[in-house]
């Protein structure tokens, strides 16, 4: 316990390994809250769906540049209501509100707009659902009807929408430009058709106040923004309204030109990383402490295999042969570091059998074999805790390289297609040309992880030099 209390506290004296540690801490608290809270299927069953992107803004950048920048851009926010705020009843037919509020304060206007109705029931007539949209200088416009249709070939109650949402996009819809044609007509007495309301764009005459027939600027203010059933019965309702307004940045990293929430795939990057660099670094240095203490060890033929073995592996070019395993499993990640193994393990080998042939010949060995030791209890009770330091360094060190060469391989499009990595990321970012677009909210984010995960290691190896190499231990 004195030997290893000594080396820790030689560990702590430096700022280099304060700093790995406390990175290491926070890699490792990201990684268990993404395994908690992420499914481990996030890739198949959300990153690669463009369907769940869908009522995301496209390549956008995050949120927070509203801090940095005079012209405040409007933020990605979605409206729910699923419960009616009120109900009332005119000539034999039941109105039911389901109202939304939204207090509009930037500078630019949203790049969409959509109306989102999941699990409609009815019990006999079909209802009909209008959407309204009170304005700040008191205007209302009708914006859209949609009639439910009937369900003939089934019993009550009757439920559409249920296993997909009606997704409306407002932006664009012939019918919106017409009742945005009649607003404007009756709100500033100037006629445009269908066309010109087009080409000024539905999310300009919403959120705007006119200012001549081409030009709107942003009405900023509080809107109320009403779905109304129309119903026979009382008991129809709707399960769940969404009203989507489209921002021009959102959430913490931005999105993509799929819409994908940068964040979540550089969430999910975290653990793959550490599993990736922790797999791949103690099985490696396993196989090749073990082969390098029984090469020095025992000696002769079996000396002589494992050295000649390691020699022909070690000078095999790794990444000819990955980008050839991943081209023939298509990507798989469990393959990567299969091979990432397989030729990781002969350098520690070949050093550590050198440090065995020292060590073998040292006066504790002796006694031990005199006293009648076995080979095995030999070399994991005496050989093993002397040269153990330095394999702990070695294992500190693959862990970067690791991880380093999963992002190669992903930046080259090699990687696992099922599971986002930061490589991914970087490599799609590289692919629509986000660097010529200015898209940097997509590269440097992923490229920053990707040194900082390394840096960590490299920073904890940094400090276990002092305790590996006693002569660079310092005078106290």
């Amino acid at each position: 316990m004195g030997v290893v209390r000594e080396a820790f506290e030689e560990f702590w004296q430096s700022g280099v390994s304060k700093a790995g540690v406390v990175l290491l801490a926070i890699l490792t608290a990201i990684s268990i809250y993404v395994v908690l809270t992420m499914p481990m299927d996030f890739g198949t069953r959300y990153w690669n769906n463009p369907l769940y992107w869908a009522d995301n803004p496209k390549a956008v950048p995050p949120a927070w540049v509203n801090h940095f920048s005079k012209v405040k851009h409007t933020v990605h926010t979605i409206l729910i209501a699923s419960q009616p705020v009120g109900v009332s009843y005119k000539t034999g037919v039941y109105l039911k509100y389901y109202n939304m509020t939204y207090n509009y304060v930037y500078d630019d206007f949203p790049s969409f707009i959509t109306l989102k109705i999941s699990n409609v029931t009815f019990y006999s007539e079909p209802p009909v659902i209008q959407l309204y949209i009170t304005r700040p200088d008191g205007f209302t416009i009708p914006l859209y009807t949609l009639s439910i249709p009937s369900q003939p070939s089934s019993l009550p109650p009757y439920r559409v929408f249920s296993r997909e949402p009606k997704r409306i996009l407002l932006s664009g819809d012939l019918y919106v430009a017409r009742a945005l044609s009649n607003f404007l007509y009756e709100r500033y007495g100037v006629f445009l058709g269908t066309t010109n309301v087009m080409q000024i764009g539905h999310e300009q005459i919403v959120f705007g106040d006119m200012v001549n027939k081409t030009y709107f600027k942003p009405l900023k203010g509080k809107y109320i923004i009403s779905i109304v059933l129309l119903t026979h019965d009382l008991r129809d309702s709707i399960g769940r309204v969404e009203f989507v307004i489209g921002g021009r940045v959102y959430g913490l990293m931005g999105t993509d030109t799929l819409g994908r929430d940068l964040a979540k795939g550089l969430l999910f990057g975290f653990p793959v990383a550490l599993l990736i660099g922790f797999v791949t670094s103690i099985f490696t240095t396993i196989i090749g402490a073990s082969l390098g203490i029984i090469s020095g060890y025992v000696g002769g033929k079996i000396d002589e295999l494992i050295q000649r073995f390691a020699d022909i592996v070690n000078n095999v070019p790794l990444l000819p042969i990955l980008i050839f395993l991943c081209f023939i499993f298509k990507g798989n990640l469990w393959v990567m570091i299969a091979a990432l193994i397989a030729f990781g393990w002969p350098g520690l080998t070949i050093v550590v059998r050198s440090m065995v042939l020292q060590i073998k010949s040292a006066q504790f060995v002796e006694a031990a074999i005199s006293l009648g030791a076995s080979k095995w209890r030999i070399m994991a009770r005496h050989i093993f805790p002397n040269v153990a330091p330095f394999i702990l360094a070695q294992l500190i060190f693959f862990t970067p390289s690791a991880i380093l060469s999963e992002a190669a391989l992903s930046f080259l499009g090699l990687g696992d297609p099922r599971i986002p990595t930061w490589g991914q990321i970087l490599e799609y970012g590289f692919r629509n040309q986000a660097i010529f677009l200015g898209y940097w909210w997509w590269i440097l984010p992923p490229g920053i992880l990707i040194i900082i995960s390394a840096v960590t290691f490299v920073f904890i190896a940094l400090g276990l030099e002092p305790v590996v190499n006693p002569r660079l231990r310092r005078w106290r």
